[in-house]
């Protein structure tokens, strides 16, 4: 009888937890969700930007915009250009720093590496949303 007391506490307790935790996610990251399904030939003089490794460029969609980033010659990454500290904050819009690896919002100062998203240097704490690509070799199909 003493055990299952034991058992139900520690249920409780479990149950306790995993409430509060849950409730107390962080504000970053909640960028709200927007249809990404975009074709686009990376030959085409629209998109030069992608003709090289390390290259980049912005194409309208997602949420307040979309980077496309070259990561060699088969594998290229898409990102939201919302940037995850503050993602309401509607004039800010991440863009790519002269260096052409790293991604400021310049609202709050939140830099982002553009081979994996990952956060640069806070405020943020989460890297940037990231959409899914697949590569042919000619046409690159971003989506979600």
């Amino acid at each position: 009888m003493k055990l299952n007391k034991i058992y139900l506490k520690l249920y409780y307790i479990t149950i306790f937890i995993i409430l509060f935790a849950s409730s107390c996610k962080e504000k970053e990251n909640s960028i709200p969700y927007a249809k990404v399904d975009i074709y686009i030939n990376v030959n085409s003089t629209q998109y030069i930007g992608l003709n090289s490794i390390g290259g980049w460029v912005y194409l309208t969609g997602g949420y307040r915009g979309i980077i496309v980033y070259r990561k060699s010659t088969e594998e290229f990454v898409a990102y939201e250009r919302t940037c995850t500290y503050d993602p309401e904050i509607q004039t800010a819009k991440v863009q790519v720093e002269n260096n052409g690896m790293i991604a400021i919002d310049s609202t709050c100062g939140s830099r982002f590496i553009l081979i994996d998203g990952s956060v640069y240097s806070t405020p943020a704490k989460v890297g940037l949303k990231q959409y899914r690509t697949e590569f042919d070799g000619n046409i690159l199909h971003i989506y979600n």
